[in-house]
């Protein structure tokens, strides 16, 4: 087994995945060069569904490999990842839960802007009210997700708006593969510094969707108690998608392709998420 007494950023290739391994403590790090440097970060992030995309389509794969971070976000990747020989602490896991509160708190702290896009309108608004109550020197923008991405006049309308408040961070909660895929298509036209695909991120924030309790979610069950919330419409990504992640991993370890480890390399330049050289070009998706 690999133990580690200490967290340092690595980067694991599970089944020519690549997966960066960080505190959240170290990714907020990152973010804060990125935006005094004036420089661009996309945060991305693997979870069992977020593989199990990666492992259906090309371009989704390609997004999450260009991405300058693409961190832990589940149990699920770390409980496999040990399961085939590589013990790694609990402080990889990266969920939204802990890591965005960490991000605003530290917005708060050097005003740094933030924009919000997607949700409804609704809980969008309901979201920035709650992060101008909870951090009050935070900037923030936001639009909400229910437009016509494939209406170039509406699609250039967002960005124009994103544009024309030049937020420092942008998190674009949008749902897999939603949110990859309009940034993988609009990433060189913004002129934001940090992209995060956050996912729920927003209604998270509105209040909507209730955080996991810390007890189960370190247990691996977020999964179930996010099912419990919300049958209809996770009841396929869970039931089916799980059991398609541990095929996965049990035929990996079957042949002996093990996760391969080493320490990430320093964040020195963009890793352009571009369409180009990818095997599949992604398409333009319309919101459920």
């Amino acid at each position: 087994m690999y133990q580690l007494e200490s967290p340092p950023n690595l980067t694991v290739d599970l089944l020519g995945r690549r997966i960066t391994f960080m505190t959240v403590s170290a990714i907020v790090d990152a973010i804060h060069i990125a935006c005094i440097e004036g420089r661009k970060l996309t945060v991305a992030n693997y979870n069992v569904h977020s593989f199990n995309l990666s492992m259906q389509l090309p371009w989704f794969h390609h997004f999450l490999q260009s991405a300058e971070i693409a961190h832990c976000d589940s149990m699920g990747i770390l409980k496999a990842i040990c399961w085939m020989g590589v013990k790694l602490p609990l402080e990889y896991r990266a969920s939204y839960s802990l890591l965005m509160p960490k991000v605003l708190a530290h917005c708060n702290q050097h005003g740094f802007s933030i924009f919000l896009l997607g949700a409804k309108p609704e809980c969008l608004n309901a979201a920035i009210a709650q992060v101008k109550q909870q951090y009050p020197n935070v900037i923030i923008n936001g639009h909400h997700g229910y437009f016509d991405m494939q209406n170039a006049q509406e699609n250039e309308q967002v960005i124009r708006q994103i544009n024309h408040v030049k937020p420092k961070i942008l998190v674009v909660g949008m749902g897999m593969p939603t949110q990859e895929n309009w940034i993988q298509l609009n990433r060189e036209r913004l002129n934001v510094n940090v992209m995060m695909l956050g996912g729920a991120v927003i209604d998270r924030l509105a209040g909507i969707v209730p955080n996991c309790p810390p007890m189960i979610s370190n247990l691996g069950l977020e999964w179930l108690y996010r099912l419990c919330q919300e049958p209809k419409r996770l009841a396929t990504r869970y039931l089916l998608g799980n059991p398609a992640f541990l095929f996965h991993i049990a035929l990996a370890k079957t042949h002996s392709f093990f996760p391969k480890v080493q320490p990430m390399e320093p964040i020195t330049r963009s890793r352009e998420p571009s369409i180009h050289g990818s095997s599949e070009v992604p398409v333009r998706l319309s919101l459920d």
